[in-house]
């Protein structure tokens, strides 16, 4: 499974790009490697509110349905709407296809785990 270097990363596989007081979430290579080939992407809406643990999109694939939980609350400012055309843009390139991209003036990332602490919790899940 690929770890992509300088992102943070959930339990839940959901992986974070922080860059000021916006962040990006997309689904983790072991997520859609996991899923198998995805077939649906239900993203939010521009202007969503969403708090620590809300439902960010759900995701459809041949094998099963999944929810993507955003980590940190914000507003959604822009969503990935390639995804809507092409949802298999994230078995291609999971850490280029992201979901969508929060607003938030309190980003914490102390419950999220570096690139080097992800690797180590996918070795002890294998």
């Amino acid at each position: 499974m690929k770890v992509e270097k300088g992102l943070f990363y959930t339990k839940d596989h959901e992986w974070i790009k922080v860059e000021g007081n916006t962040f990006t979430i997309g689904l983790a290579d072991y997520a859609q490697d996991h899923l198998g080939d995805i077939v649906y992407v239900e993203l939010p809406e521009v202007d969503d509110e969403l708090e620590a643990g809300d439902t960010v999109a759900s995701i459809e694939s041949v094998k099963a349905a999944s929810d993507t939980f955003v980590p940190i609350a914000g507003k959604v400012v822009e969503v990935n709407e390639e995804l809507d055309d092409d949802p298999a843009l994230i078995n291609q390139d999971p850490y280029g296809a992201w979901i969508a991209k929060l607003e938030s003036d309190d980003i914490n990332t102390d419950e999220l785990m570096n690139d080097e602490d992800y690797e180590k919790f996918l070795s002890e899940e294998a």
